[in-house]
Parts: C-alpha cells; sequence; structure tokens
C-alpha cells in the first residue's frame, strides 16, 4: 500500500511536468521568399511552389516543404530550400525560419535570401 501512495503522490505528477509540448504544422503550397541581389542593390519578393523550381538572376531555387504554425500558436512560417548558382552549384540546402531570419538565411557574396511567408 505504501509503494502505490508513493508513486500516486510523488511519481505520478512527475510525468504531467515531463510531458513534452505538442507543435502542429500546417503544409502550404508556396513558399514566397525575399531575394536581395547585393551588386545591383534590389530585392525582389518570389514565389515559389512546393516541389518546383524556380530561376532568378543567378539562382535556382527549389522549395521542397513549406510549413506554418498552427493557427492557435505564434505565426511562424518554415521552408526546406535548396539554392544552387550556375558557378558554384549547390549553395543552400537546409530550413529557414521567418522568425528566426539570422539563424539560417543564404548569406552569399552575391545574394541573400530569406523567407517571408508559407501560403
Amino acid at each position: 500500500m505504501n509503494i502505490i501512495k508513493l508513486f500516486c503522490c510523488f511519481i505520478a505528477p512527475l510525468f504531467l511536468f515531463c510531458a513534452s509540448p505538442v507543435f502542429a504544422y500546417i503544409d502550404s503550397n508556396t513558399a514566397v521568399v525575399r531575394i536581395m541581389n547585393k551588386a545591383a542593390g534590389k530585392t525582389q519578393v518570389v514565389p515559389i511552389k512546393v516541389g518546383k523550381t524556380v530561376q532568378y538572376d543567378g539562382l535556382t531555387l527549389t522549395a521542397r516543404s513549406c510549413k506554418k504554425s498552427d493557427p492557435f500558436d505564434a505565426e511562424n512560417f518554415f521552408v526546406f530550400l535548396e539554392i544552387y548558382t550556375k558557378t558554384d552549384g549547390r549553395i543552400f540546402s537546409g530550413w529557414m525560419n521567418r522568425n528566426e531570419p539570422g539563424q539560417n538565411p543564404l548569406q552569399d557574396n552575391a545574394y541573400d535570401v530569406w523567407l517571408e511567408k508559407c501560403e
């Protein structure tokens, strides 16, 4: 009986505090990225359909996945992006997070690319 009391009073409540939060993401069809051409000094907003490839200046961009946060959470967007140039090949492959633009953007000598949103 003492073991049951010990479990119910002390050990069982620990499971409530240790439960990990569940994050829900909604898949989107289009990633909207902003590209800055440093040499020309201009920025352009470019939509990229998931699974499709888009050419912009000297870049080839492919969005593999675009997700947005659950409507009940703080708004955030994530995209898995692959970026290639003709001269250097693949210069970026990974996730970009809109709310943390300094964490995983493309910062190349000629271009900067960051995520605006998923639609």
